[in-house]
């Protein structure tokens, strides 16, 4: 344990059953090695044991920091889970903005996604079990239903914000608002999510297929 997490361990830092308020954690801010640490160590205890099996104590011996730090920083284990999805939604958007600007037409820019989620479902199943474990959480805790609510329109102003930047450089043609034709490239994505990892060993080609002729029936070159 570092001088670090012995300080934090050892100050008088007050958590009810509630964790810390927001407003309280807002002016803290952990980042660097040691944050990824325990992000990446919440995201591994989720996916294994859900949210009610992934203790402070689980999380914080696997992340190889106190306790104490993760009371404090995050509040309650909610909370960390919240902004372990958070940062990674942000990564995503980060690459998948990257990624849609060398699309040159509307098939480009569905195909990309598309393979995003292919890739998503194939290389990291742990980031869909915790967008959907976060949902169930957002149904029983107020707090973590405004997360889910921001997380969900921050991603969907983003998405829309390209799609109309690339309607004006006319790349696409849009046949609904930009958030619509978010919101619908967002379903459509999340339903295949939880169903290809429920049936693991089906082959759904013929689905995404599918789903990319619904997505050209909103943009077109």
């Amino acid at each position: 344990m570092s001088a670090t997490d012995t300080a934090v361990a050892e100050s008088p830092v007050v958590v009810d059953d509630a964790g810390p308020r927001t407003s309280d954690r807002a002016t803290r801010s952990l980042s660097g090695e040691k944050a990824q640490r325990i992000i990446d160590a919440m995201r591994r205890s989720v996916a294994q044991r859900g949210t009610a099996g992934s203790t402070f104590d689980l999380v914080s011996r696997e992340a190889g920091v106190s306790r104490g730090l993760l009371h404090y920083y995050f509040g309650t284990k909610e909370q960390l889970l919240a902004e372990a999805v958070k940062r990674d939604c942000d990564l995503r958007l980060e690459r998948l903005e990257q990624q849609l600007s060398t699309a040159k037409t509307a098939d480009d820019f569905i195909n990309l996604m598309a393979e995003q989620l292919g890739a998503t479902v194939a290389e990291d199943p742990e980031f869909v079990t915790l967008i959907f474990e976060l949902f169930t959480l957002s149904r029983r805790h107020p707090d973590i239903a405004l997360e889910y609510e921001a997380l969900m329109r921050t991603s969907r102003e983003h998405v829309a914000g390209m799609l109309a930047a690339a309607q004006r450089e006319g790349v696409v043609r849009l046949h609904a608002s930009p958030e619509a034709v978010a919101e619908v490239l967002f379903s459509l994505g999340d339903g295949l999510a939880l169903r290809m990892l429920s049936e693991p060993e089906r082959d759904f080609k013929p689905t995404i297929r599918a789903s990319i002729a619904c997505a050209r029936m909103l943009l077109t070159d």
